[in-house]
């Protein structure tokens, strides 16, 4: 059974939750990444989107990456493997309250993934959100696409093939500009 996808309004709360997010890892892990990166529809001010964020955590290199992962446990998080995209390592929550802090938090979705600053995949999130930040009108045709794919896609598989060729034209302009 496909569950409904819903595109929200841009909500301005998004960008201050990853910053407390941010911070929250930040405490456990910080002396081992370079960047945590807010990516995704959420990053982008304007956009509607899934209210769900997308976070990679950029590594220098996987040397470091079982530290990462013992970090990321002592907060409630496990390692998923990279699940079918080389260079990017999921990470599930074992519950709401995860990332597990100080304050028990009942944390927003949010899809948490470690990449080393050479991955692809890394590059080509940073590389589509500059892009729509950059073009606000892409980024409304962007959303005009999510929004027709939510009322018609019958699965979430669905819904991410069919932004499939949007988003590669997104990243052949932002690689030749």
């Amino acid at each position: 059974m496909s569950s409904k996808i819903e595109i929200e309004v841009y909500n301005p709360q998004w960008e201050m939750i990853f910053h407390k997010l941010k911070s929250v890892l930040c405490k456990e892990i910080s002396e081992l990444v370079i960047a945590i990166e807010h990516v995704g529809s959420t990053s982008v001010k304007g956009l509607g989107a899934k209210t769900i964020l997308d976070i990679d955590i950029v590594i220098k290199d996987y040397s470091i990456f079982p530290r990462v992962i013992q970090g990321l446990e002592k907060l409630g998080y496990f390692h998923q493997g990279n699940l079918g995209i080389e260079e990017r390592e999921a990470f599930g929550r074992k519950d709401n309250l995860v990332p597990w802090g100080e304050e028990k938090t009942n944390w927003m979705e949010h899809h948490l993934y470690v990449c080393p600053l050479n991955s692809k995949e890394l590059f080509r999130h940073l590389a589509f959100r500059d892009y729509l930040r950059n073009y606000p009108k892409i980024a409304e045709e962007y959303e005009q696409l999510k929004r027709e794919l939510a009322k018609t896609a019958k699965s979430r598989e669905c819904y991410t093939f069919g932004k499939g060729e949007f988003v590669k034209k997104v990243l052949e302009k932002a690689i030749n500009d």
